[in-house]
């Protein structure tokens, strides 16, 4: 039976050095995705200091990486702590893409988190346009 939910989660098919700061970031970011939209942002635009814009393939990379050690962070409820969990690990490489928080633009309601690089969403499936930005730290 197949599942359109199902997530590639394999530890063990990431380097340990790799795991470690992905386990790093899965951490953080579950820390800040406890606090206030506001206080995520205001924490991001601090953090995003003096790194330089990721490139996709790097992006992709960092986004695997969270979703291969942490479970939590593939399933469709986890978009808040993955994409927060990718601009942190990104960061550890001294890259930032940009990270955007929106809404759904037809019904019915659903809010998202996502990373982008170039204006294009890295490792979602969803269509340009199916949501509206509400915010972003870029």
């Amino acid at each position: 039976m197949t599942m359109q939910g199902a997530v590639l989660h394999d530890p063990r098919s990431v380097p340990l050095l790799q795991r470690v700061e992905a386990h790093a970031a899965v951490g953080a970011a579950r820390l800040l995705a406890t606090r206030s939209p506001r206080r995520i942002r205001s924490v991001l635009c601090v953090v995003r200091r003096g790194a330089r814009p990721a490139g996709p393939a790097e992006t992709k990379k960092a986004r695997d990486t969270v979703v291969a050690v942490s479970i939590a962070c593939g399933g469709p409820e986890g978009c808040l702590t993955r994409s927060l969990a990718t601009v942190l690990l990104c960061r550890l490489h001294r890259r930032w893409p940009t990270w955007c928080v929106g809404v759904r633009f037809t019904s019915p309601f659903g809010a998202h988190a996502w990373v982008e690089t170039d204006g294009v969403a890295v490792g979602e499936d969803f269509p340009p346009g199916y949501f509206r930005t509400l915010f972003t730290v870029p």
